[in-house]
């Protein structure tokens, strides 16, 4: 029977030259270093007046490579042979792509801090043709009621930059799915991807769905297909999350098609894959069944053998894919210490996986304001990688509460300006004046992070912004269909509308993107983070408020606990009511310090002193490297 054709007027795909893999187990090839192509910038073009500031250039990326005792990657990584980096969620507006949270976040800091270093690395991740914006409203009229509402709003790839190159075709459903494969180059990386006008949005349908599998699919066989049409064989391939899964069984499946003897193929595939994990508990995955799998897995392989392995690691019918990720992927990691300690993952044996940590950083430029980036520089706590200084915790000494006034008033001037292009719960504009206090909560909102923990007793928190001439912004995505947070956030919003003193100093911001994000970042004073112990993988938006000068008041979770529970202002208790006791204390000692320069000057000095050398995207990048490419004797 012949194949139906989906998007059958675009043109068929260049076929993959099956010279371009090796055909036996080997190390990665010693190749001779090759100059960038002059397209290869030192800083990236056209860089958005608050969002990004120029670099002090670096001179080379040999410098780097020097500098973490890696020079052999002069060989090992090159514009032909980058490093490649899978992810099915990139945050990225600048360049057109906007995620759901923190994944997307962490691929676009890790891209740009490959970029800053003259790292060689390609970003494969799809090009969503919609996104989804949020709003709410509240009527309060006729007693409280409160909507919240998604939009799909178009995207074209066209509009931010992207090049065509070409287009691949992967089997989906007894059909075929034509994949334009798109690229822009940045500096030493690369963002390549697939997409076509029925792909849908991020997180499209449910989990375990067959729109879900599709996208994941199409990422795999498709991203990878791109990958030869670019012309470029990957060094290593990192997969974030299990929806990347399939990008290693298509290499897998062209080892093995080409020739390769299936053994030495799973070797090889595994010896160059790098499987990193974002959560906690494998349980909590979807699963796909063995009919899905028919529709729209199978039909992409070409091995017979791989076929079978695959196969057989279906348990009645249902398949996790982190069970076969780790089987694929010889390397593991986790994004925190405390992650890769109690990540509870195993293999099909019964074996517990062992993760190795690489806590996930930030793109220090990118998230901070100018002035606290020229201030670490200048006094010497940062250096030119934005990684801390021999001296820094000496240097630090010279940090004055005058300085750090200073900028964050500037900080408070560009949140401001954000927040004129923004409405509040009620439609109405929002301005922070310079003399008030800001405690902000910018995270997803999901069940285990707790935004509504400040909001357990009104009169405490309505009582400690008073006292403090303090405003609090409150601002996260609800994922669609999330109606147990839908309501929860509804009964906060209630619980504001009912106090005159609440509604005017606390707004909650719909929408919340990158923008929103960095501007609390650089304009509040003091973050909240309040997730349930034992269940954040790591987080980075108490990163951003760190090296942006401000109060972390949290729980030990995540990559906080990295460092020690005195680090910052520990949020404390076996019980949630003893938690919130805590919360409220240490919500009035922060407050407190800034009208104290010496309390001040104590908590910021002791944060940054533990938390410069874990927030660093230059460090997270280094210790993938040194994690990939272990030092030659």
């Amino acid at each position: 029977m012949e194949e139906k054709t989906l998007l059958s007027s675009r043109p068929e795909p260049q076929k993959v030259d099956p010279a371009l893999e090796p055909q036996k187990v080997a190390p990665v090839p010693e190749l001779e270093r090759v100059a960038p192509p002059t397209a290869y910038k030192k800083v990236a073009p056209g860089i958005e007046p608050g969002l990004l500031h120029p670099l002090d250039n670096i001179e080379d990326v040999d410098d780097f490579y020097a500098a973490i005792n890696r020079e052999h990657l002069q060989k090992a990584l090159s514009p032909e042979r980058p490093y490649t980096y899978w992810t099915i969620e990139l945050y990225d507006k600048k360049n057109g792509i906007r995620g759901g949270g923190g994944l997307g976040v962490l691929a676009a800091d890790t891209r740009r801090v490959a970029e800053q270093m003259n790292v060689p690395l390609t970003l494969i991740t799809p090009f969503y043709p919609s996104e989804q914006h949020q709003k709410c409203s509240i009527n309060d009229n006729n007693g409280f009621s409160f909507q919240n509402q998604t939009e799909s709003i178009p995207v074209d790839y066209k509009d931010y930059g992207f090049t065509f190159l070409d287009t691949v075709n992967i089997k989906a459903n007894k059909g075929l799915v034509k994949l334009d494969v798109v690229e822009k180059v940045l500096g030493s990386t690369r963002l390549l991807c697939i997409t076509e006008p029925g792909f849908g949005e991020l997180y499209s349908g449910d989990s375990g769905g067959d729109h879900r599998l599709y996208q994941e699919v199409a990422l795999g066989f498709g991203g990878y297909q791109a990958l030869k049409l670019a012309g470029l064989k990957p060094a290593i391939m990192q997969l974030n999350e299990v929806a990347t899964f399939f990008a290693a069984l298509a290499r897998l499946d062209e080892l093995a098609s080409n020739g390769m003897d299936f053994y030495e193929a799973v070797v090889y595939t595994r010896k160059h894959t790098l499987y990193t994990n974002h959560t906690l508990v494998q349980a909590a995955e979807a699963t796909f069944n063995y009919a899905q799998f028919e529709r729209y897995v199978f039909p992409n392989l070409k091995s017979s053998a791989v076929k079978k392995w695959l196969s057989d690691k279906f348990d009645n019918g249902y398949i996790k894919l982190s069970t076969v990720t780790i089987e694929i992927a010889e390397l593991r990691s986790g994004v925190s210490k405390l992650h890769a300690r109690v990540a509870n993952y195993r293999e099909i044996s019964g074996k517990k996986v062992k993760f190795k940590a690489v806590t996930n950083g930030i793109d220090i430029p990118t998230w901070t304001a100018k002035p606290a980036v020229d201030y670490l520089k200048e006094k010497q706590i940062l250096d030119k990688f934005f990684l801390p200084t021999a001296d820094y915790v000496e240097n630090l000494e010279a940090l004055t509460a005058e300085d750090v006034k200073k900028i964050k008033l500037a900080g408070r001037v560009e949140l401001n300006t954000v927040l004129e292009r923004r409405v509040d719960q009620y439609g109405n504009p929002v301005h922070i004046p310079e003399d008030a206090l800001l405690f902000e909560f910018k995270r997803r909102f999901v069940d285990y992070k707790r935004p509504w923990l400040p909001f357990t007793d009104p009169i405490r928190l309505k009582n400690i912004l008073e006292k403090y001439n303090a405003h609090y912004i409150l601002s996260g995505r609800v994922h669609e269909g999330d109606f147990t947070m839908t309501g929860r956030l509804a009964g906060v919003l209630e619980t504001i509308d009912k106090d005159p003193v609440l509604k005017a100093r606390v707004h909650y911001l719909p929408d919340y993107d990158e923008e929103l994000g960095r501007a609390l970042s650089v304009g509040a004073n003091i973050s909240i983070n309040t997730p349930i112990v034992g269940l954040e993988a790591c987080g980075t938006s108490w990163m951003k408020d760190i090296v942006n000068f401000g109060i972390l008041v949290s729980t030990h979770d995540g990559g906080v606990a990295d460092c020690p529970a005195d680090s910052y202002l520990n949020i404390s208790g076996e019980t949630e009511a003893e938690e919130v006791e805590s919360l409220y204390e240490r919500m009035n000692e922060a407050a407190a310090a800034w009208n104290n320069a010496f309390e001040l000057e104590s908590i910021l000095k002791t944060e940054l002193k533990n938390f410069l050398p874990v927030i660093s995207g230059t460090r997270m990048l280094k210790d993938y490297l040194e994690y990939l490419f272990p030092e030659k004797s």
